[in-house]
């Protein structure tokens, strides 16, 4: 079952060894919760496991509860989360998530890396059906007897799970699952280390290594745009 593993390799997510990008990105997500479901991560589980993503990249408390404190205080922008559609180099298939408070300045801006990167913005929705959107959990492995696990995880939309070698259990969903897994794992007082949705690209396409590397300079280029989150591209 190492299929979530292969996939996950082709999720171009914005550079963490970029700290503060991760910080940014973070920072906005936590706005957008707070002011979508209030500041306490108690009765906000959106909230929750945002913190959780952010602690797993070493975010400081302090970085976190600031934003959490600019957004209950308005002193945040409002912040949207906007999906843009692209076609790279070699037919690439893009898919981009940001948030911003200006979605003509970043649909300008990813136009524009499009058109010197030799790509097409395209119009939204023109990729839905060569991605499949997932739910991917991350817990830790000690003490969980996998079997066991797995049939009471069922009833809540598991997918599949797989022993990362690294301590940890990856566990697949479907999207529209995410809160029933969520809840199943936080009932059983499981830590979530990471949690996120993931677009899954349905069919990859082979390139030279030339080819990818026409495709990466683009990726590149809209990965250092502040207003980007993540990246999903179908490159195998």
């Amino acid at each position: 079952m190492g299929r979530i593993f292969e996939k996950r390799k082709h999720k171009m997510f914005a550079r963490f060894a970029k700290m503060s990008k991760a910080f940014t990105k973070f920072g906005k997500e936590i706005a957008i919760a707070v002011k979508a479901g209030g500041p306490d991560p108690e009765s906000n589980s959106r909230l929750r496991v945002i913190i959780a993503n952010a602690k797993a990249v070493n975010m400081p408390k302090a970085n976190i509860d600031g934003a959490i404190a600019r957004a209950t205080s308005k002193q945040d922008k409002d912040f949207e989360e906007v999906v843009y559609e692209g076609k790279g180099p070699n037919s690439v298939a893009i898919v981009i998530e940001t948030a911003t408070d200006n979605p003509t300045r970043t649909v300008a801006n990813l136009r524009s890396y499009f058109n010197k990167r030799g790509g097409q913005l395209l119009v939204s929705g023109s990729l839905d059906f060569m991605f499949e959107r997932k739910g991917i959990f991350k817990i830790p492995a000690k003490g969980i007897n996998m079997e066991e696990m797995e049939l009471e995880l069922i009833d809540y939309g598991m997918e599949e799970m797989e022993d990362d070698g690294e301590g940890n259990i990856m566990i697949s969903v479907p999207f529209t699952e995410f809160g029933s897994m969520q809840k199943a794992l936080e009932d059983r007082k499981i830590e979530i280390i990471n949690a996120e949705l993931q677009r899954i690209p349905v069919n990859f396409i082979e390139l030279t290594e030339e080819q990818e590397n026409e495709a990466n300079n683009l990726l590149e280029l809209i990965e250092d745009d502040e207003d980007v989150t993540n990246i999903y591209h179908n490159m195998r």
